[in-house]
């Protein structure tokens, strides 16, 4: 298969970074599957990664959907390698039923070999992607992903978990409450981004606050993160302005907002996934719109001022789905994890039921100089 990245250098706000060469994590060309939506990762424990991935039907959508189960590898030497693959019980169960499908937006760990999922519940009747979608639900292991829990919901309102963070003894989810009848978008006044908090390591949840941005209207998609000062950071995609993530601060974990503003990112950001790494703040998802869209990578030094950014793989579309989990090595260093998923095809014109949208899961890291 074509290599799509070369070994680079990104030039950051605040030291220099060192990327390796992307790999490919999942190789669903050879199996005939695809693997759009829910790419949880989460670190459990020194040198430990759980990584979830979707094994989704080829077909169906042209591969952009989330029809399928979850599976997940296990990784006990910080990512050197991974183990066999495993079916996701609750998600492949669910999909024997014939109403709804799972996918594992996000995964966060309170403590060793203690792990959440948090997950999406999809349609399987509407043929475009995963659309609508009902509550949001989360499930739990305490030994490390060999055996889950029954899930629990997450929240009352109908929509998906963009993100979810682990902090000070609770997680905190962000959901756009959205059913995406018709469009993902925001369309209405009641589409809103609500954060629901645990304090007892996922058995329950409830509802923290409602994120004031003053308009959700083409919005979607969006990321949070906790600085090493204790600030909450929100952000979101608009749809009408792709260069402008709408952002917003609170120095009390949610309960009040300090500032709510807009960050700019100048070669654009559609689903955008933040990190850490080594106290520097990375950014990277699609670069907007559908057609002929990178993946693109920010840095910051204070999580609202980011870079020009650096394009890793050009043009390709219907995919760029990601996230990252920094993962704390034996001698002290950090390294991070991205995940993404990338386009199978390079000759990405459209066919008679859409776009080809069949894509693998790739890895790369990210490792301080």
């Amino acid at each position: 298969m074509k290599k799509t990245l070369r070994p680079q250098t990104v030039k950051g706000t605040v030291r220099d970074l060192k990327l390796t060469r992307p790999s490919i994590f999942v190789d669903n060309e050879r199996k005939h599957r695809s693997g759009h939506v829910g790419h949880g990762l989460a670190s459990f424990g020194e040198g430990k990664i759980i990584d979830f991935y979707p094994n989704y039907a080829y077909d169906k959508c042209e591969g952009h959907s989330a029809f399928g189960w979850m599976e997940y590898r296990i990784s006990t030497d910080g990512g050197l390698h991974f183990g066999r693959a495993k079916k996701l019980p609750y998600s492949f169960e669910t999909m024997l039923q014939g109403e709804h499908t799972i996918s594992v937006e996000k995964a966060v760990s309170p403590r060793e070999d203690v792990i959440v999922a948090i997950c999406l519940v999809n349609s399987q009747y509407d043929p475009v992607c995963c659309e609508p979608w009902s509550h949001p639900t989360a499930i739990r292991s305490e030994d490390g992903g060999k055996t889950w829990s029954r899930p629990v919901e997450v929240s009352p309102f109908d929509g998906r978990a963009y993100d979810a963070v682990y902090h000070d003894g609770s997680i905190y989810v962000l959901e756009f409450c959205h059913d995406a009848r018709g469009t993902f978008l925001g369309r209405l006044p009641e589409h809103v981004y609500r954060i629901f908090k645990s304090d007892d390591e996922g058995r329950s949840f409830y509802e923290l606050c409602v994120v004031p941005f003053p308009d959700t209207y083409d919005r979607a998609y969006g990321s949070m993160i906790f600085t090493p000062e204790g600030k909450l950071i929100v952000y979101t995609y608009n749809f009408a302005n792709e260069t402008h993530m709408d952002c917003a601060v609170s120095t009390d974990c949610g309960k009040s907002w300090e500032w709510v503003g807009t960050s700019y990112v100048a070669k654009k950001i559609r689903n955008p996934q933040v990190g850490i790494l080594d106290g520097q703040y990375i950014l990277h998802g699609r670069s907007g719109g559908w057609e002929d869209a990178d993946f693109v990578l920010y840095t910051s030094a204070d999580g609202i001022h980011w870079d020009e950014g650096t394009v890793l793989v050009k043009k390709k579309t219907a995919c760029f789905y990601s996230n990252n989990v920094t993962v704390h090595c034996a001698d002290g260093k950090e390294r991070m994890l991205v995940q993404y998923s990338e386009n199978i095809f390079s000759d990405l014109g459209p066919t008679d039921r859409g776009w080809k949208s069949q894509v693998n899961v790739m890895h790369f890291w990210l490792e301080g100089k």
